[in-house]
């Protein structure tokens, strides 16, 4: 892209590496930055540095964190017998804000994908096995996305559960609350249907 400034250029390349960000994007907050905002810019750049430098992943559960092991995983007040199983850090959160969940976490930071190159070791699933084997957690919560994908690495871990005696759950997938039936797709409601439950 042609904007006169070797430095602006540069700029607006590396703001295209952010998901959903194309060219005109990258440039319109580049210009915006430039303009207007400076002083932001600059705090952007420095918080950016300090992550990407200092920002690693916790020895226990792989989720983001600056230190060895992080706050989730070190706190006395979260429950030590309860393991949620999720795909990626963005679903931590999401849990974290919208549920009473107090158990702790285990992040894969993907899901098996052979033709992307994730097998078991690139999902850390040896370090699982071994806090699965060290005999304090009594149910694992696999709360991975309901995609082919998402499900084949759900059956896998589920099977490292059975193999170390421990009571594996799948987070319910179907029609979402509020939803009416004739506006659902049709995979949603199939799985919906299949995974009905009793009443009483």
């Amino acid at each position: 892209m042609t904007t006169g400034s070797r430095l602006l250029g540069e700029l607006i390349d590396s703001l295209r590496c952010l998901p959903g960000v194309g060219a005109k994007s990258a440039q319109r907050m580049a210009f915006h930055l430039l303009e207007r905002e400076r002083e932001g810019g600059l705090r952007l750049a420095s918080a950016l540095e300090s992550a990407m430098r200092d920002v690693g992943n916790c020895g226990r559960c792989r989720n983001f964190s600056e230190t060895p092991v992080c706050s989730l995983c070190s706190s006395a007040s979260r429950d030590r017998h309860v393991l949620c199983v999720v795909e990626s850090a963005s679903d931590l959160a999401a849990i974290e804000q919208a549920t009473g969940f107090r158990g702790h976490y285990f992040v894969l930071l993907g899901r098996l994908s052979p033709l992307d190159g994730l097998g078991p070791d690139e999902l850390g699933l040896p370090l699982l096995a071994e806090r699965l084997g060290e005999g304090e957690i009594e149910e694992m919560i696999i709360a991975t996305n309901p995609t082919v994908e998402g499900e084949a690495t759900a059956h896998y871990i589920g099977q490292l559960a059975r193999a170390a005696g421990i009571r594996a759950t799948r987070l319910a997938h179907g029609v979402p609350l509020g939803g009416e039936l004739e506006f659902v797709d049709r995979g949603t409601l199939a799985h919906a249907f299949g995974s009905r439950q009793s009443l009483g």
